[in-house]
């Protein structure tokens, strides 16, 4: 059986979702007019994370400094970031997406694959409910997306990228010739501008030109392994499934946007040790110990970073795991402005074996394990807020407090995910 391919992305999604939210307050629309979020438009610091059309006719692109936008536009509006209304758009649309298929794929916060393979009973025309998606994210969400559709992730993604937005596109494989072939080659999927300019100086401009070209060639151009996929890509060939919740990505995690900015390791720390306690008490309550743990964290120009570690011991200590959390986070984070982050713990195991070592504190584990036992007895008979840790007490223990109720939602969102 064939299989049947979507590509959901949304149009300039951190724009359009801000637009949203302003034309519903009665404001102007941020697509209409020379607009772009990111940086601080006071301090003109950041770079340009999304712009809307009327702005790129100006010559503002994406990833440049807010300053030099600004000298290219001096009417351009800039708008910062809000990562809780991102979040909210992400989780709307992404839901309406998974009503009408059986596998979703999360592939990041403003695109999703879906795979409708066996679906053509109940949706025989793919592209007639492809415009149905569509048009209910823009009527029920008020922003657009455009929809790809092939026979593969692949196919599915290049064909979303064609003429945007709001649009609907096809890429099936006797349209390669006609609609892949003819492209540059940067517009291959996964394919960088370094590999883009060995091509081109082997004289292999197109994609057509790339699928043509002996593999073995490619392989010699951009190394065995690459050289291999992009030349599959190139050919539009790809077998990677659509994957939904992955068994081995089950964990338990918890992330926090933040109504301000993160700035020091005290901030960080507060919020990250009130977060490994909800995840960790979770895990205990299940019977369950990780053997890894990961820090998150989402910096103002949205880029996102997770460092992670695998442990010598399977663990449910809450201070233990934190205190892996803590050397993550000094490791990878050099006190840029964060409004997310977050801690994971996976590789889960039930077995209570631990291998000692010469250098370990033992005496120190047990009596952090019934400090956890004492907590989470009290909080089994009284409540959650009946017991706090005294680390997050302190003044930088505000921004942990403030987003607890942020936190407990998305806690029991992922938790509702798992059974």
């Amino acid at each position: 059986m064939e299989r049947l391919i979507f590509h959901v992305d949304v149009n300039s999604a951190f724009l359009s979702w801000e637009a949203a939210r302003r034309v519903k307050e009665g404001l102007p629309d941020l697509r209409e007019i020379p607009s772009c979020i990111g940086g601080d438009p006071k301090s003109r610091r950041g770079i340009v994370v999304a712009k809307s059309i009327p702005a790129k006719k100006y010559g503002v692109t994406t990833g440049e400094p807010v300053s030099m936008a600004l000298r290219k536009c001096p009417e351009l509006i800039c708008v910062p970031g809000d990562f809780a209304l991102f979040e909210t758009c992400s989780r709307a649309f992404k839901k309406i997406c998974a009503s009408y298929a059986p596998v979703m794929e999360s592939f990041s916060i403003d695109e999703v694959f879906l795979d409708m393979s066996g679906t053509e009973k109940i949706y025989p025309d793919p592209v007639k409910l492809a415009h149905e998606i569509k048009d209910r994210i823009r009527e029920e969400l008020g922003f657009t997306v455009n929809i790809g559709i092939g026979t593969n992730k692949l196919l599915a993604k290049m064909a979303s990228d064609f003429e945007k937005p709001d649009k609907v596109h096809t890429l099936f494989p006797a349209e390669i010739p006609t609609k892949m072939w003819p492209l540059p080659v940067r517009d291959l999927l996964f394919l960088g501008k370094a590999s883009e300019q060995k091509l081109i100086k082997a004289g292999i401009k197109t994609i057509g030109e790339m699928a043509r070209y002996p593999e073995t060639e490619i392989q010699r151009l951009l190394g065995e392994k690459t050289g291999h996929q992009l030349y599959e890509y190139a050919n539009g060939r790809d077998d990677s499934p659509v994957r939904g919740e992955r068994e081995e990505a089950k964990g338990y995690s918890a992330e926090t946007t933040t109504e301000e900015d993160i700035v020091t390791y005290e901030q960080a720390f507060s919020l990250l040790l009130a977060q490994c306690d909800v995840v960790a008490a979770r895990m205990r309550k299940d019977g369950k110990k990780c053997s890894c743990v990961s820090v998150t964290y989402r910096m103002l120009d949205f880029r996102t970073r997770s460092h992670q570690k695998k442990l010598e011991n399977p663990t449910d200590v809450t201070e233990e795991i934190f205190a892996q959390i803590k050397n993550l986070l000094r490791e990878c984070w050099q006190c840029q402005p964060l409004r997310l982050i977050g801690v994971a713990l996976t590789d889960l195991t039930s077995d209570d074996f631990r291998q000692m070592s010469l250098f370990e504190n033992t005496e120190n584990h047990e009596k952090q394990k019934k400090v956890d036992g004492v907590v989470d007895d009290i909080r089994k008979r009284f409540g959650n807020g009946m017991i706090v840790r005294g680390s997050t007490m302190s003044t930088a223990g505000k921004v942990a407090r403030k987003a607890k109720a942020q936190m407990d939602q998305d806690v029991q969102i992922k938790k509702e995910k798992e059974k």
